[in-house]
Formats: C-alpha cells, sequence, structure tokens
C-alpha cells in the first residue's frame, strides 16, 4: 500500500534511506552518507513524501520537492517486486514533468528510470562527492 509519509514513519525511512544509499553508491563513502544524516532527516519531515507500507512495516519511500524526485529507496530484501514502479507511478499520478540526479555509476537506477520514460537531459559532476550524475527528465505524455 502507497500512503502519505506520517511522522511515526521518520526512523524507518531513515534506515532506508542510509542503507540504500551506502548499498547502491558503494563508489561514495559510508561516512558521506552518514554525515548528511542529521540534514536529511530534517529533509524529510518537510519533503513531499509517500511510502510504500507491508503489514505495517514502511519498505520504501519517495521524497520530493516540487517537480524534483531527491530519490527512490528502497529496502534490499524488498526490491525488484515492483515497489519502486508503484511509488514512482504515485509521483507521476500528480506531476505533468518529473526530475532527478542519478549518478551515472548506479547504472541499475538510470535504467529503471529510463525504462519509466525518463530520458537523460544532462551530465554533470557533482560537486559533493566528484561523480558524474546525470539530470534526467520525465515529461507527461498528452
Amino acid at each position: 500500500m502507497i500512503r502519505k509519509f506520517s511522522d511515526r514513519d521518520i526512523d524507518e525511512v531513515m534506515e532506508i534511506w542510509l542503507c540504500s544509499n551506502m548499498e547502491a553508491h558503494a563508489f561514495i563513502p559510508a561516512d558521506d552518507w552518514k554525515s548528511h544524516f542529521d540534514d536529511v532527516r530534517e529533509q524529510i519531515v518537510q519533503a513531499e513524501v509517500y511510502v510504500s507500507e507491508r503489514n505495517g512495516v514502511v519498505n520504501g519511500f519517495i521524497g520530493m520537492t516540487g517537480d524534483e524526485i531527491a530519490g527512490i529507496f528502497v529496502k534490499k530484501a524488498e526490491r525488484q517486486q515492483g515497489i519502486g514502479t508503484e511509488l514512482l507511478n504515485t509521483a507521476k499520478l500528480y506531476r505533468r514533468e518529473l526530475r532527478l540526479s542519478a549518478y551515472k555509476k548506479n547504472q541499475p537506477a538510470v535504467r529503471f528510470y529510463e525504462n519509466a520514460g525518463f530520458r537523460i537531459a544532462a551530465c554533470e559532476t557533482d560537486t559533493d562527492t566528484g561523480e558524474e550524475a546525470y539530470t534526467m527528465v520525465w515529461i507527461h505524455p498528452e
């Protein structure tokens, strides 16, 4: 079930955020993610967030600010089961256009978004990490 984020979800969401980032971005030191933990926690409660929940347990979430997707994160054991697609489709219900940034080295994420109709609009170097990142865009088909 997909639903709006509630303050009671914050601990589960943050655990998923940290673990998912360290797993998907092994090319970035784990300490970098850990050092951003408190800032991200504050940002999540201010963002538009939807969670995927099964049997009362959060197994994934999508965070957005306006038309920008900050990320889709799914517990490792729950991946490849359509949760990310459900979360993305929820965002598409409320937007005519979506943008996001995906690290070039995170090819599973890039393929996921391309399969969902996103196209690469630009490639830039992330100033925080020094890694190349794609700006990807989805526009609602009329």
